[in-house]
Order: C-alpha cells, then structure tokens, then sequence
C-alpha cells in the first residue's frame, strides 16, 4: 500500500495515488470524504503484478478520510498520514493530508 503526492505549481491541487496489494480482489475502490463515500466515482484500476491503482485531484491544505473497498470489505492503508475515529461506522478512516 502507498500513497504518493505530486503537488502542481500551476493551481492549489495535489495529485495524490493510491495504491493497494490486492492480487485476489476482484474490484477495489477508494472512498473517501472527497467523493462522497461513493464507491462507483474512484474505482481503481487492476496492474499486472496485482496490485490496484489510481490517482485522484484533491484540493492543496486539506485532509481527507478515506478507506479502500476490496470486494465489498472496507480496509484502511497502513501508511495513512493518520486516522480518525467514525462514529457512524464504528470504526477508524485513514487520513490523507496535503
């Protein structure tokens, strides 16, 4: 799992990929505080060595929750900038800051 900032000179945006290891997963999305929480807007695309990736915009000083959904599970990435506690699931969502 990675996460990989590109910063852009010419406008407040960061290009930020997401990448997890999931070489059994049949579809991996990335969800998060950026697109609603909706599945279908960030699906990740599947490489060859298993692993799913993707790049989104975000907007420069902000943080964002997020989660990826494997298969219908919903997972955390170990190396998130930090987590936030989520009353409405229960649980904690990683934290992308750029």
């Amino acid at each position: 799992m990675a996460i990989k900032k590109q910063y852009l000179k010419s406008k407040p945006i960061c290009k930020v990929t997401f990448s997890i290891e999931a070489e059994d997963a049949k579809k991996v999305a990335l969800v998060g505080s950026f697109n609603d929480w909706n599945a279908k807007k960030a699906p990740l695309k599947k490489l060859k060595n298993g692993t799913f990736k993707g790049t989104i915009d975000l907007e420069k000083d902000n943080s964002y929750e997020f989660k990826y959904v494997i298969d219908g599970t919903y997972v955390n990435d170990p190396e998130a900038d930090a987590y936030a506690w989520n009353d409405f699931a229960g649980t904690e969502n990683g934290v992308v800051t750029v």
